[in-house]
């Protein structure tokens, strides 16, 4: 009876050892097709048309970007790009179209600036960014500017100063959404400034308002700006960045004119949703950095205030970091504190 007992037991333990062997085999199995079918689904991707899904309107500095790489980048990855415009609520319209739709097909295309005061103008977040987002590829570092309407009195960035002083509340000013907002806010805190803040859905109406001489101070993109002030209907006083423009030499930096407060910079890039392969992420960063080398592609954009500077999923990651550190010590001055 023991013998018996003995053997069915040694049975059992070896019928437990072959299942734990099959399980092991089978797990083994899945992590290899699983790393060796992410290469391949970076090769095989595009299977259908890529939508790029933009925060601003028609006419803004992404929105240009996008439309200038759309030929390229069909060519390149042999399916349609499509462009989908959602400008509005703060670049949450478009951020949640992106997020809802969970594709690798689906991208978000956007300035840094769209997202990054999110966390202390938002009353409730929809979305996390360490949660729901990857990044995906740098494309071009976007030039701002402060601008008046050509038909203003004002010459001079501290002229505007001067004139905002000397009548309180009376100013109306509007900044691009996301952080030009956030930034203008904190120059005019830090300068003991007080005037009307503007709001527009789209930040290409404000440059028609300024122009019309309902508003008299907009901080965008130089792209948003640029037709009208070659039109010679808005005046741009200075560009937000550490150095003068390429393109515009003869404009002063704020930081030139001793108005470090209105110093900004944003960088626009390709954004996926957290579950994309990185092998993917960097070769989508890769066909994107070519295509943004072309000459005629970078000429033009370089036209429109947007400066090249391509990079890595990780290089993208580094600048948003350094971005949101810099947001963070804004909103530390303006006494804000995240709100979820």
């Amino acid at each position: 009876m023991m013998n018996r007992d003995h053997g069915m037991s040694q049975r059992r333990m070896m019928r437990g050892r072959e299942t734990a062997a099959a399980a092991f085999a089978i797990a083994l199995v899945g992590a290899m097709l699983a790393m060796a079918g992410t290469p391949a689904q970076a090769q095989t991707w595009p299977q259908r048309p890529v939508r790029l899904v933009l925060p601003f309107g028609a006419g803004s500095a992404t929105d240009v970007a996008a439309r200038l790489m759309t030929d390229k980048l069909q060519a390149k990855w042999g399916q349609p790009v499509v462009i989908e415009n959602k400008p509005g609520a703060d670049g949450l319209l478009a951020i949640n179209a992106f997020l809802q739709a969970n594709d690798d097909h689906v991208l978000l295309y956007s300035s840094s600036a769209s997202f990054m005061a999110h966390p202390y103008t938002l009353d409730k977040m929809t979305y996390d960014f360490e949660r729901d987002m990857t990044p995906i590829a740098r494309v071009t570092d976007t030039v701002l500017c402060v601008n008046v309407p050509a038909s203003s009195p004002i010459q001079t960035l501290g002229q505007f100063v001067a004139a905002t002083r000397a009548a309180p509340g009376k100013m109306n000013v509007t900044g691009a959404p996301g952080v030009p907002d956030f930034t203008l806010d904190y120059f005019l805190k830090t300068q003991g400034l007080q005037a009307q803040k503007i709001p527009f859905k789209n930040i290409v109406e404000a440059a028609t308002a300024l122009a019309g001489g309902q508003i008299d101070f907009l901080l965008t993109s130089v792209a948003i700006v640029q037709p009208l002030v070659s039109a010679g209907k808005i005046r741009i006083l200075a560009v937000t960045s550490r150095e003068r423009a390429s393109f515009a030499p003869d404009i002063p930096t704020v930081h030139e004119l001793g108005f470090g407060g209105l110093g900004v910079e944003t960088t626009a890039g390709l954004y996926g949703p957290k579950t994309m392969p990185r092998e993917l992420r960097e070769r989508i960063a890769r066909d994107v950095t070519e295509v943004a080398a072309d000459k005629t592609v970078s000429e033009r954009l370089l036209a429109t205030g947007q400066v090249v500077r391509t990079g890595s999923p990780d290089q993208l990651a580094s600048t948003i970091k350094e971005q949101s550190d810099l947001t963070a010590r804004i909103a530390k001055t303006l006494d804000l504190k995240p709100k979820n």
